[in-house]
């Protein structure tokens, strides 16, 4: 039912579409890359590089989440867009291996704005659809993604056999312009996000801004334990790149190739999280389903510790299943917690603070591989991701901080927004006689905290701090395969009125 009300929406319909382009040509381009360069030097190191270049704009995501919190968000990725196609342009002149130089440039590029795109359409998500349509929009995002990972690269692959590298460079030019198109298309208002007012120094007023999005993780506990808990798991997340070939090898004796037998199941999986998600949250709340998902990434690591094929099968699919729900509920909830104003620096922080430990779990799993046996670095990471999984189930016992009020994301050296005090009840003597004097306050102008909230069923989290929210989580488009975020509820100033719908 709610697919079918979202599917009606002609502004969710579009924007779907334009996120379903964005996904074809990121998921063709990247791996297509990698093919021109191995082809052009026969290097696999010389390959691998393109996407150390692509993965090298993350250290600035701070950054690119406080230009997603200042800017207005539908027309940031509409210029995005197109600046990507004038990214994408120097490919064309690539003819051989002097050229490689200029895909690693054309490969930073496109890594930063990618950096840009991700945080600025999770924002803009959920300024598009009311709270309950959230998860059915995320879950179907999600289940797209997936299913692009499984076929788009062996598209990419093909085109650039048949027509080489530049064609793939136009392919992708072409999303880029046709999701511009579609985000054209959105009416609808499309304000700047309120900011503090600056009464310190320039650097101290900045390096704060910057920060605020960590500051409002720490600040707060639910948010806090959640990111506690997703650093445990990714302490040990990066085992998987190194697990995965000893499994084939050591574990089922089959061939390096066979590895992609197993990315396909797990991609399976991943779909079936996908189509499952929105109903899990929904009945159970955010944090119930993300530790289940926990543990079903566990399970996938114990099955993939026993020699039989058709169990390591399961295992993986185990694991993509508990993959892609961990993501939707967990970026829910962070973007639940967040006000408009810190949307883009929450999404970054939280993006900073897992994929660090995730890059060094990858260094330690390649180590630990060569010195233990695969099975004892798979079991390790069950036992610490299903610790992880019980971090994270404790939290459920907090409540979700009230994004129009977060006490921990005032920036040093600035002050809120002059626009959301709260309203203030006139003196009892200006109203009519016939009024009574609580009655002289417009609706509209209400605090936050008197908004009407929903809850989904089963969750703890109390209504009386979640107004106007909603389950659900988003996915992102031309984001070289990270995650997709969005919060179930618009965020909006005490007193504004909802977006119009067409």
């Amino acid at each position: 039912m709610s697919t079918r009300r979202l599917l009606a929406d002609p502004r969710a319909r579009r924007y779907l579409t334009a996120q379903t382009l964005s996904l074809v040509g990121d998921s063709a381009m990247w791996l297509a890359c990698g093919i021109w360069v191995k082809e052009l030097t026969g290097s696999d190191g010389a390959a691998g590089l393109t996407f150390l270049f692509f993965s090298l704009p993350a250290l600035l995501a701070p950054v690119a989440g406080l230009l997603a919190d200042r800017l207005p968000r539908r027309r940031l990725l509409l210029v995005a867009n197109l600046a990507g196609v004038a990214i994408l342009l120097p490919l064309l002149a690539v003819r051989g291996p002097g050229q490689v130089p200029l895909i690693y440039a054309v490969m930073l590029l496109y890594g930063g704005l990618h950096l840009v795109i991700e945080p600025a359409q999770s924002a803009l998500l959920v300024s598009l659809l009311p709270g309950d349509l959230l998860a059915a929009a995320n879950g179907l995002l999600r289940t797209v993604r997936e299913s692009l990972r499984l076929l788009a690269p062996l598209a990419g692959a093909g085109l650039f056999a048949l027509f080489g590298g530049a064609a793939v460079a136009v392919l992708d030019m072409a999303t880029f312009v046709g999701a511009a198109a579609l985000l054209w298309t959105l009416r609808g208002p499309d304000p700047t996000p309120d900011r503090p007012e600056r009464t310190a120094g320039v650097l101290r007023h900045w390096l704060g801004e910057a920060g605020a999005g960590f500051r409002h993780l720490a600040g707060h506990p639910l948010l806090r334990r959640v990111a506690l808990a997703c650093t445990v798991l990714a302490l040990v997340l990066g085992f998987a790149e190194s697990t995965g070939y000893a499994v084939v090898d050591r574990g089922l004796h089959r061939a390096p190739e066979f590895l992609g037998v197993l990315q396909a199941a797990q991609g399976i999986g991943a779909v079936l999280g996908g189509l499952l998600s929105t109903v899990a949250i929904r009945r159970f709340g955010e944090i119930r389903v993300a530790a289940a998902a926990f543990l079903a990434w566990s399970a996938g690591a114990v099955l993939a510790a026993v020699p039989t094929l058709g169990v390591v099968l399961a295992g993986r699919v185990s694991s993509g299943l508990g993959l892609t729900v961990m993501a939707i509920a967990l970026l829910t909830v962070l973007q639940r917690g967040a006000p408009d104003r810190l949307q883009g620096r929450v999404y970054t922080a939280f993006e900073v603070t897992t994929t660090v430990p995730q890059t060094a779990s990858i260094g330690l799993g390649a180590y630990l591989i060569g010195v233990l046996d695969y099975r004892a670095v798979l079991l390790t990471e069950a036992a610490v991701v299903a610790v992880a999984a019980l971090l994270l189930l404790r939290a459920d016992r907090l409540p979700m901080p009230p994004a129009s009020t977060p006490p921990a994301s005032t920036v040093p050296g600035t002050t809120p927004p002059a626009s959301t005090p709260p309203a203030s009840t006139p003196p009892a003597s200006t109203p009519p006689a016939s009024t009574p004097p609580a009655s002289t306050v417009p609706a509209s102008t209400a605090p936050a905290s008197t908004a009407s909230a929903s809850t989904p069923p089963g969750s703890t989290v109390p209504a009386s701090v979640r107004a106007s929210a909603g389950p659900g989580a988003a996915a992102s488009g031309h984001d070289g395969g990270h995650d997709d975020r969005a919060r179930a509820g618009a965020r909006r100033p005490a007193g504004a009125a909802p977006p119009a719908r067409p």
